[in-house]
């Protein structure tokens, strides 16, 4: 290995890895098998989802679901918003962030829940559709 490449390999491994980059769906939309409405469509994903943006151009993203599946959307289908949803069966709600806390509610998988406050401590503040605002453990939630 050349001094050079050394260095690129240390200074790779030393630059901070970029944010996710999660937004919402701001209506339901196709998704793709490549960048293209003449592509393969292969699934149809629900207003206010959200996805993690792995790779953007001008008018087409490649995002992942919750699941992990990878596919093209057109970038027009996708706001700036983000919102969170429930992956595992079930989702605690608190009145406060504590374990102990009462429960408020209960939001069960694929349930998508928009954040209010950041997330602080392990837990995040969410509102439901219902508007009922709670708390929830960040590792009960995807889209952080």
């Amino acid at each position: 290995m050349t001094r050079l490449t050394a260095a690129l390999v240390l200074l790779l491994a030393a630059a901070p890895a970029a944010a996710l980059d999660y937004r919402s769906l701001k209506e339901p939309a196709v998704m793709y098998d490549a960048p293209s409405v003449k592509a393969t469509p292969l699934f149809v994903v629900a207003r206010a989802t959200p996805v993690e943006v792995v790779v953007a151009d001008a008018a087409w993203l490649k995002v992942r679901d919750a699941a992990g599946t990878m596919a093209w959307i057109e970038k027009r289908a996708v706001s700036e918003k983000r919102t969170l949803i429930v992956p595992a069966a079930r989702a605690q709600a608190r009145a406060k962030p504590e374990e102990k806390a009462p429960l408020l509610f209960e939001a069960e998988k694929d349930v998508v829940l928009e954040p209010v406050q950041a997330a602080q401590d392990g837990w995040v503040k969410v509102k439901h559709r219902d508007g009922q605002e709670a708390y929830v453990r960040v590792n009960q939630l995807w889209g952080l």
